[in-house]
């Protein structure tokens, strides 16, 4: 059976604080699992987590300020130590190829396990995954920095009574899928007269960055939407200053973009209380929100509904 599902490895900005790993976010989905921003201690929150390293398909990185890549050099030491057996695709922004480099090679080990390097070069830059498509685009921070989305491609839902009424039954199912017609006693039966159009499902992963139309390329009908939300509203001259978000400025992305799932993260050290963020994001958004807590996981939403062609 598929899984779809984000675990939470660290929810922090800038500064852990004692409840608040160093960022790090996985997702699985269905047989891949894609490793996003990997903080400082990420190894041991996969290890709460039951996730190992062979786990592991692919791994992103939004930019490369320390809490967002600082725990790399483990995690790719660690798919050494366990010898993964297959290729580990590692995903960053190419203008920090350097820093990338610098991590893979941080101390003396031996590499045993394959890294597949696939850096992003051009805004709106597509990547064939075994899932659909992931996407990046560009953000507005600092250094250079890549929001990703993960997009399911459209498939289709055979409706059992249609094609019982035209007597379609066996490998006959398989064949109309494959070519997209039959031919039955003289007419031709297309796969749409018997199927309804399945939507695919979005992931959207949007770190720090201020507003800019990458936030919205990003999250646009997002089934889960990852996002940053380091300040509130009351710090908004600041968060623009530094290239952040706050929660009300992420809920509002969320509700004009089709957001189904929003959730939080990313939180200064400065709030103590994270139901503020909740109470914030709350009078923008009225889908399903969640606060991000380190090692909680948050299922993908059951697919939409299927449409009629």
């Amino acid at each position: 059976m598929s899984m779809r599902e984000l675990v939470v490895l660290g929810t922090a900005s800038q500064a852990p604080t004692r409840h608040r790993n160093h960022n790090g976010y996985l997702l699985r989905w269905d047989d891949e699992v894609l490793l996003f921003d990997p903080g400082e201690g990420t190894q041991r929150q996969m290890l709460h987590t039951g996730i190992s390293a062979t786990d592991l398909t692919r791994i992103c990185v939004t930019h490369f300020h320390g809490d967002h890549c600082l725990g790399l050099p483990g995690v790719i030491q660690r798919l050494s130590l366990d010898r993964v057996p297959h290729p580990v695709a590692v995903t960053f922004p190419a203008g920090g190829a350097e820093y990338f480099a610098r991590l893979r090679h941080a101390s003396s080990f031996y590499e045993a396990a394959e890294l597949t390097v696939q850096p992003v070069h051009t805004d709106g830059q597509r990547i064939s995954v075994g899932a659909g498509t992931l996407e990046a685009r560009r953000l507005r921070h600092p250094i250079e920095t890549y929001g990703y989305r993960l997009v399911e491609p459209d498939g289709c839902r055979m409706l059992p009574e249609k094609l019982a009424a035209y007597g379609i039954a066996g490998p006959a199912v398989g064949e109309l899928l494959r070519v997209g017609h039959l031919d039955l006693d003289g007419r031709r039966v297309t796969r749409d007269e018997v199927s309804v159009t399945r939507p695919g499902q979005r992931f959207a992963f949007v770190m720090d960055t201020g507003l800019c139309d990458g936030v919205w390329a990003l999250a646009e009908h997002a089934d889960l939407l990852v996002i940053e939300s380091t300040f509130l509203e009351s710090e908004a001259a600041l968060a623009a200053e530094v290239g952040h978000l706050t929660a009300a400025q992420a809920a509002r992305v969320a509700a004009e973009s089709g957001v189904r799932t929003l959730v939080l993260t990313h939180f200064s050290q400065r709030y103590a209380d994270p139901r503020r963020f909740a109470d914030e994001a709350c009078a923008h958004f009225t889908g399903e929100l969640v606060i991000a807590e380190d090692l909680m996981t948050v299922p993908v939403p059951p697919r939409r509904v299927a449409s009629t062609r």
